[in-house]
């Protein structure tokens, strides 16, 4: 039986499940180097599947399956304008993304500020 007092700890456990799912996305997206470079030339504007494989030294189906990788991370968008597919960048993607490293900044430069404060303390008489 389930004790209601653990319920919403365990909505927040599920909710920080899929937060982690999409931070983890996000971050696999980002650590490969051909994906970032499709996030750079994206910044120049939209642009279609063959204006971003043009450049690249692969096939124009490893280009595609790169930007879907990028799409499922919510790090690139997709439009159909007629028959072409224009892809541009989200930047709601690297939100979560950018909130996660700014937390952990935030923790470990008051933990540094912590030891710093205490040897001072200790150096002094």
């Amino acid at each position: 039986m389930l004790d209601r007092s653990s319920t919403p700890r365990l909505a927040a456990i599920v909710n920080k499940v899929v937060e982690d799912q999409v931070l983890d996305r996000a971050y696999a997206a980002l650590a490969d180097p051909t994906r970032r470079a499709l996030l750079e030339a994206l910044r120049h504007g939209d642009a279609r599947l063959t204006d971003l494989a043009a450049p690249l030294p692969m096939t124009f189906a490893g280009v595609s399956r790169h930007v879907g990788v990028l799409e499922r991370a919510g790090l690139v968008r997709r439009e159909i304008r007629g028959r072409e597919h224009w892809f541009s960048l989200d930047p709601r993607g690297l939100t979560m993304a950018q909130k996660w490293i700014d937390e952990q900044a935030d923790f470990w430069s008051a933990r540094a500020d912590a030891l710093s404060d205490r040897l001072r303390r200790k150096r002094t008489p």
